[in-house]
């Protein structure tokens, strides 16, 4: 029946096993089993049981699923199986899930209650302790935290997605010591940020959880994440979601953006180096209808905000915010957050958040400080964002976190600021109101003596801030002139700030006006001398200190005592009434020392002092804590001790205090003196340094032309010496007397030898006419002895006559163009000879100075060139006619085989020819005979 009721599905009469048998069942098949699927089987009822029976699945199984996980890697489902039960064990999120459902299944019921002894807190405590212990034991032996690193590179969505909720748990259990594993894991950060780049939403947006939390306070992560270009994929995905109105994915890259940037300078100057400021623009460009906001949108522009505060934070290094600043200025992001600033229907918080976001942005940034005067309200007439925003801070109907924010803007645009401060001081003084207009000063005004007291409070300090650290506008604050009433005269605003604070208001609006009071006569001699011209100060501020107050009042004593040792430290004695001596008696008898230095002591004992000391933005939960501002609480550090020390002093240390400072002030003026004779003679020594650096650099200069012009000598020597040698061979080849023209450097033995050269010349022309005149001798002699044998001889032997006498004809006339070219050639000698001699005398002139030589070296260039233009014609002209000489002479030594030939005809004709040494001898012999006739008829003259 046990058999048929099991085949049935019905229940079994025997007693059921209990969840920790089951689970003891469960993991001895785990860990026993042979074939895969019994342990999947397993391993999935174990994680059906994770949930229920958490405390027994991690007591019992982990150990086993651990060893799923190293051994069973190659099947990704009972992979996916063991992470899901080791996240249900590990993770509290669960526990949280199944808590709620139970509270919701309880309060559904009418009437019925839950049950359970245990509150939610507890239930929440042993929650979060069981998941912690679960942790401590998994990630005892970091092995398991790099396996777990290492099945995320496993690409199944049923591995890589547990595994992804499970590191997520540990890091959120065990964050600090699981963050020490991965960093010391190979690729272990880079690893987790592959998970960004998954095409799966669901992982990349669960990896964007696993980031958050892997980043938390953690320096060295927060380095390497954004070294692995995390910044351009966070700033990607916000881009693809809609920037600000995405959804719940932006405000989580959002939110690990902050938490890679905020306290990390490194990533910081990464940030900005990347040029991802710019980027940022986008996130705050709203349109004109801003109505209907939705929450999601809301949350991601706050994130955003916050993010623009992270880069400019007072917090920062000042040189980065400087950088940041600026940044943000060049790209438009302040121009786009002042837009935001302006525009309506932006929700509150949204406004709240721009307004300290702009604070920031602009606070010490001179160049944002300006933008931020120059922006106006849209609205009609303009207005500047200042006063509006001031309007908005002295309204008591405006949320207090919104005037806190507009009173740290104020601070923000004056700080460092003297042009600023310069500007809201103007408005108060009696020739720059205008009464057409309402103007920053009157609204602070305005606010100092309203009814309200945290207007009164807000007013006294963003007047303050415009006198922190400003001598000139503390004295020229001094100048205004208030109205009170009808027929009154005009009193100062420090007066009414004393008569107000005189006639008992409420706590808050007297420490604010003695803050303003005490910023505006600290290092102000004349406001001090001002202050005490009034006879109801002094007895004032003793009757306060010296009265036994309650606990409320205690404050308003010490800062009372504060104003007036501030008083006695910064008196010039002016006023013999109120001396530094004549206040210290007056405080040792009306209130006693040690009294006044405890009651000064109040101000740095109050618990709201150390609170406005730590940042500069003001931040309360209500406003009756506001009472100290940031800046003053600087003043009360600086002024407390000094003050102190005045008190106690006595007239004898004072009076030696005096002499030493007489004795300082000459010491500090004969110092003074040398450190300006100093000044002057470091000024002189500093010229003289200059003239002499300048003489230097002119020797430099100088030097360095005579070296060029060195060179440049050098070179044309150089030059020179190359054209004289070219024109020495020139002239030795052609024998040109053409060549005797080089300008530069021409002497008289070249000279010389070109004459000669021309001589040779001469010798050989005239040795040419003698020839050729012996040869017309001849010609002429043949032509009168062959006469008659030419009559009677044959035919063919006149006509070869008549053909010789037309070659001689020829011959003659080409003899005579031959002389006439060889005159032409001796009158172009001439002239040359002629050009000759006026470059040599101006080669000879070039050499006295360096400046002449190279004029005439320019001078010789063109002149060279056309020279040698001529010298190539002469050389051309030349070998012609030794040519035609050439031919000339063949042409004789023809004529005289043709002269040989008819000498030879004749003989066989039978005519006697005499040869040319006959001729010569006979005429040698009549020239004798006619010597001796001309003798002989001289001697018959004598004897006569």
């Amino acid at each position: 029946m046990n058999f048929l009721r099991g085949v049935m599905g019905g229940q079994p009469a025997g007693p059921q096993p209990t969840g920790a048998e089951t689970i003891h069942k469960l993991c001895d098949r785990v860990a026993s089993s042979t074939l895969l699927e019994d342990r999947r089987d397993a391993v999935r009822a174990l994680k059906s049981l994770s949930k229920k029976y958490r405390g027994e699945v991690g007591t019992q199984a982990m150990e086993h699923l651990i060893h799923i996980l190293q051994t069973d890697r190659s099947d990704s489902e009972i992979i996916g199986y063991a992470l899901d039960t080791l996240y249900n064990i590990i993770s509290n999120d669960g526990e949280e899930e199944e808590q709620d459902e139970s509270e919701d299944g309880a309060s559904s019921g009418p009437g019925k209650q839950s049950s359970k002894p245990v509150s939610e807190e507890s239930s929440h405590k042993q929650s979060d302790d069981l998941g912690t212990q679960f942790t401590e034991i998994f990630i005892k032996d970091q092995e398991n935290v790099t396996l777990l690193l290492s099945l995320l590179e496993e690409f199944d969505f049923h591995v890589r997605w547990p595994g992804v909720k499970l590191l997520t748990a540990l890091l959120k259990n065990q964050c600090p010591q699981v963050q020490g594993v991965i960093l010391v894991s190979p690729m272990g950060v880079s690893r987790l940020m592959d998970l960004l780049a998954d095409s799966r939403e669901v992982i990349r947006n669960d990896g964007l959880l696993l980031l958050q939390q892997l980043t938390k306070g953690n320096a060295a992560i927060q380095k390497i994440v954004a070294f692995e270009n995390a910044f351009e994929r966070l700033l990607d995905i916000i881009t693809e979601e809609g920037n600000s109105d995405g959804g719940i994915v932006v405000e989580d890259c959002l939110l690990l953006l902050q938490h890679l940037l905020k306290n990390n300078s490194s990533n910081q100057n990464f940030f900005k180096e990347g040029s991802y400021i710019q980027r940022m623009k986008p996130w705050f460009e709203v349109g004109d209808d801003n109505s209907g906001w939705s929450a999601q949108k809301v949350t991601n522009l706050h994130l955003m905000l916050q993010l623009v505060r992270v880069m400019v934070s007072p917090v920062n290094s000042p040189g980065a915010t400087s950088s940041c600043q600026k940044s943000m200025y060049q790209c438009g992001l302040l121009q786009q957050l002042c837009t935001i600033l302006m525009a309506t229907g932006v929700p509150a918080d949204i406004l709240t958040e721009t307004i300290n976001t702009v604070s920031e942005v602009i606070r010490g940034s001179q160049v944002n400080q300006d933008y931020f005067a120059s922006v106006n309200a849209p609205s009609n007439p303009p207005r500047p964002a200042i006063v509006v925003l001031l309007m908005s801070m002295v309204n008591e109907r405006q949320p207090f976190v919104l005037r806190c924010a507009v009173l740290y803007c104020f601070q923000c645009f004056l700080y460092k600021n003297q042009k600023g401060q310069g500007e809201i001081v103007a408005t108060l003084l009696p020739s720059t109101i205008d009464a057409n207009s309402i103007s920053a000063g009157q609204l602070l005004c305005g606010g100092l003596f309203s009814t309200d007291s945290l207007s009164n409070w807000c007013a006294a300090v963003a007047l303050a801030h415009a006198l922190q650290d400003n001598l000139t506008q503390k004295e020229q604050l001094l100048r205004v002139q208030l109205a009170t009433s009808l027929g009154n005269p005009p009193v100062s605003l420090l007066q009414q700030c004393t008569n107000i604070l005189s006639q008992g208001s409420k706590v808050q609006t007297r420490v604010g006006l003695l803050m303003l009071l005490c910023t505006w006569i600290s290092n102000c001699p004349i406001a001090v001398t001002h202050f005490l011209h009034n006879q109801a100060n002094i007895p004032f501020l003793t009757g306060q200190i010296s009265e036994n107050l309650g606990e409320d009042e205690r404050l308003v004593q010490g800062l009372c005592a504060l104003l007036l040792g501030i008083c006695i430290y910064y008196n010039d004695n002016s006023l013999e009434n109120y001396t530094k001596e004549k206040l210290k008696q007056l405080i040792e008898k009306r209130i006693g020392k040690e009294n006044f230095v405890e009651k000064l002591g109040f101000v740095n004992k109050h618990e709201l002092y150390s609170r406005a000391a730590q940042k500069p933005q003001p931040t309360f939960s209500s406003p009756e804590q506001m009472l100290f501002d940031h800046e003053f609480t600087k003043l009360v550090k600086e002024l407390e001790v000094v003050i102190t020390k005045t008190v106690h002093k006595s007239s004898e240390e004072e009076k030696k205090e005096e002499e030493v400072k007489k004795t300082l002030e000459q010491h500090d003026s004969i110092v003074t003196q040398y450190k300006e004779l100093i000044r002057e003679q470091d000024t002189q020594i500093n010229e003289l340094k200059e003239q002499v650096s300048s003489l230097k650099a002119q020797n430099e200069q100088m030097q360095a032309t005579a070296a060029q012009q060195l060179s440049q000598i050098q070179q044309h020597k150089d030059q020179y010496n190359v054209l004289k040698l070219k024109l020495g061979k020139d002239s030795q080849q052609l024998g040109a007397p053409a060549e005797g023209a080089h300008v530069n450097g021409l002497q008289s033995e070249e000279l010389g030898r070109l004459r000669e050269e021309v001589d040779d010349l001469r010798k050989q022309q005239d040795l040419l006419q003698a020839q050729l005149s012996e040869k017309d001798a001849l010609i002429d002699s043949l032509k009168s002895g062959a006469a008659s044998p030419m009559e009677g001889s044959s035919g063919s032997s006149a006509e070869n006559s008549v053909d010789l006498l037309k070659e001689l004809e020829a011959l003659r006339s080409q003899v005579q163009s031959q002389a006439a070219e060889i005159s032409q050639l001796q009158a172009q000698r001439q002239e040359l000879l002629k050009r000759v001699e006026s470059p040599s005398e101006q080669a000879k002139s070039s050499s006295e100075s360096r400046v002449g030589l190279e004029q005439q070296l320019a001078t010789a260039n063109s002149t060279v060139a056309i020279l040698q233009n001529e010298k190539a014609k002469l050389q051309q002209e030349v070998a012609e006619s030794k040519k035609e000489q050439d031919d000339l002479l063949m042409l004789l030594a023809d004529q005289d085989q043709k002269i040989l030939y008819l000498k030879s005809r004749l003989k066989e004709l039978g005519e006697s020819i005499e040869d040319e040494d006959d001729l010569d001898a006979r005429d040698q012999l009549e020239d004798e005979d006619e010597d001796d006739d001309d003798d002989e008829e001289e001697e018959d003259a004598d004897e006569d």
